[in-house]
């Protein structure tokens, strides 16, 4: 007797007819063959060494995979164990990871690397249930690493994952109904490979505004094939701040964020320039983007503010300061750095 094939089927209750139903099956065999074909050769890839898959998965949190390689390998001859990063200061941490943004990632992970050194004896807890109870671990991240180190089925969903499930159902889905059909979809016996093949599939083929249909080894399972109709546009937001470079023999003018700061705080800057409005004339203008706001950065060269209570920091000392994303691109840009 011809057995029926393996399909998953996630609706809401009262919408059953837009069911998602996926052969299994065929769905695991072409996807993850195309993976072995083409997955790009990233340098947290080359093992599944827990401290280093963890410490892929946080820098690409809201940061794009170009952006991360090479900050990846400093941070690891910086830090290249678990035990390094937990001995380290927190100035080095932040040091290190300055110019990927969102700096609470930087502190949530120094401080799970001393959770794992202090309460584990520097061995990761190697399910997703016991690694949530790390700083800065969510439901994502945790079954990213578990099942990519150690072999958990457990299902992950990022952004690229959620569009290329919503595609193949045709619909947008709750979060629920997302959690539920990447956990169902799983290839229990290569669960980490199946995780990194969405996750590749949506950031290299599905893409956002232009899938690559052609390119799909899944096409022929997909309701939509392109675009889904109400997704959700993200609104941005537009801002122009001034900067004073106030810069001799190299030794430039910077200002410490609060402590109490939301944003970065502690991490170095370059002295603002209130107003801006024709005092001062720029000397470089640039373009920055943080989260939904895109900004349009005018640099001018003179003296910081006096209620600005910066420091002279020479160029030797750069290098070790943990300074903002913005301050590392105008001192790039003023070719300081």
């Amino acid at each position: 007797m011809k057995r029926p094939p393996q399909s998953i089927a996630v609706a809401r209750q009262t919408q059953p007819a837009a069911s998602l139903h996926v052969n299994r099956v065929v769905f695991h065999k072409r996807l993850l063959a195309w993976y072995d074909q083409n997955s790009r050769d990233l340098p947290w890839r080359h093992d599944r060494d827990p401290y280093r898959v963890w410490l892929s998965e946080i820098m690409l949190q809201q940061t794009r995979v170009a952006a991360v390689i090479d900050h990846y390998q400093r941070f690891l001859r910086r830090f290249p164990t678990v035990e390094k990063l937990a001995a380290a200061r927190a100035p080095s941490v932040l040091a290190a990871w300055s110019g990927l943004g969102y700096y609470r990632r930087a502190r949530m992970l120094h401080a799970a690397a001393r959770k794992i050194v202090k309460d584990y004896g520097g061995q990761f807890p190697a399910t997703s249930e016991s690694l949530r109870a790390l700083p800065g671990i969510g439901r994502y991240t945790a079954a990213a690493v578990a099942s990519i180190a150690f072999g958990e089925p457990a299902a992950v969903v990022d952004g690229n994952v959620e569009r290329v499930l919503q595609r193949l159902a045709g619909r947008n889905l709750q979060e629920d109904e997302l959690w539920t059909a990447a956990k169902v979809l799983l290839a229990r016996s290569r669960p980490g490979d199946f995780n990194q093949a969405m996750m590749e599939l949506g950031a290299t083929v599905c893409l956002p505004r232009s899938p690559a249909c052609p390119a799909c080894p899944v096409m022929h399972l997909c309701a939509t094939r392109g675009e889904l109709r109400n997704q959700k546009k993200e609104l941005r937001r537009k801002r122009e701040i001034h900067y004073a470079f106030d810069c001799e023999d190299g030794s430039v003018v910077l200002v410490q964020r609060p402590a109490s700061a939301s944003l970065m705080p502690g991490m170095w800057e370059l002295p603002e320039l209130a107003g801006g409005n024709g005092t001062h004339t720029p000397w470089l203008t640039l373009r920055h983007s943080i989260t939904v706001t895109d900004y349009v950065v005018r640099v001018a060269k003179c003296p910081a503010p006096p209620e600005s209570p910066g420091r002279r920091v020479p160029p030797s000392r750069l290098p070790a300061l943990p300074l903002t994303g913005l301050a590392r691109k105008i001192l790039r840009a003023a070719k300081v750095i």
